[in-house]
């Protein structure tokens, strides 16, 4: 089936106008505290999101023209990048959001579909079709919107992001050595995450309408809602919500790594 690449893009550009619509209520003030990741205020964190829409526009633009045009010219130049535009007040923060995402979607509605499937990528990882970039982008506005920790959380996630994101958060564990073998179930889909056979007990929650999970060596089974097993698998939750059988605690997992699943797309 091919790709609903209008679909995708309406959803980045509605993503995209709430986080606009966070970041318009917030001061000077507020962009120098911290965000929720380690290390980056607000105003780093608004940066990189930026930046973020910069470097994947460089791909479409490379899908249209068939010109090589890197997503950023250097991991030294994207961290550099971040840096300098972290200390600015909280309208031109506005400004550069709202006007990158807005070069993004031009330049994505100028790709044909021929070019769509023309395969290009990032810093690192391996190719993927142009059409990929936006669910890459879906997901950077998305998820970094609860990692600006300004109200905005899990449970604002449109149910269609969560359909997107879910299976391709856990192919991101997939195979991982350092991660418990589970099996998740969701509403009739199987995905698989960590390495068969790993030490340790893991396993996490099923959709609303029927998921579960079972991990070696003790199966356990934790359900809830698909939008707190997403806040789950993405670190943006310890598994608040999440209810877990045989009764104890939701497992623990390594740092979520977007580049980490075989054959996955994320850079």
């Amino acid at each position: 089936m091919e790709t609903d690449t209008v679909s995708l893009r309406q959803q980045v550009d509605s993503a995209t106008t709430r986080l606009a619509g966070t970041v318009s209520g917030l001061a000077d003030r507020d962009v120098r505290q911290p965000s929720a990741l380690a290390g980056w205020t607000r105003g780093h964190l608004l940066t990189h999101i930026a930046r973020n829409a910069d470097g994947l526009r460089n791909l479409l633009v490379w899908a249209r023209t068939g010109v090589e045009i890197p997503q950023y010219r250097s991991t030294e130049a994207r961290a550099a990048g971040i840096e300098a535009g972290a200390g600015r007040n909280a309208a031109e923060f506005l400004a550069d959001l709202q006007d990158s995402a807005a070069a993004f979607s031009a330049e994505a509605a100028t790709l044909t579909r021929q070019a769509w499937q023309v395969p290009v990528h990032g810093l690192r990882g391996p190719e993927h079709p142009a059409w990929f970039t936006l669910i890459r982008r879906l997901v950077e506005v998305e998820v970094h919107h609860v990692d600006l920790d300004a109200g905005f959380g899990p449970d604002d996630w449109p149910d269609s992001f969560v359909a997107v994101e879910l299976p391709l958060a856990a192919a991101d564990f997939a195979q991982r050595p350092d991660v418990p073998a589970c099996r998740i179930q969701v509403t009739g889909s199987t995905l698989e995450i960590g390495t068969p056979g790993a030490p340790g007990a893991a396993g996490t929650s099923s959709s609303a309408d029927a998921a579960a999970v079972t991990a070696a060596p003790q199966p356990r089974t934790v359900t809830g809602a698909p939008h707190l097993l997403l806040a789950w698998l993405t670190g943006r939750s310890a598994g608040e919500g999440l209810a877990v059988d045989p009764d104890g605690e939701v497992p623990r997992l390594p740092a979520w790594s977007p580049n980490s699943g075989p054959g996955s797309w994320r850079t």
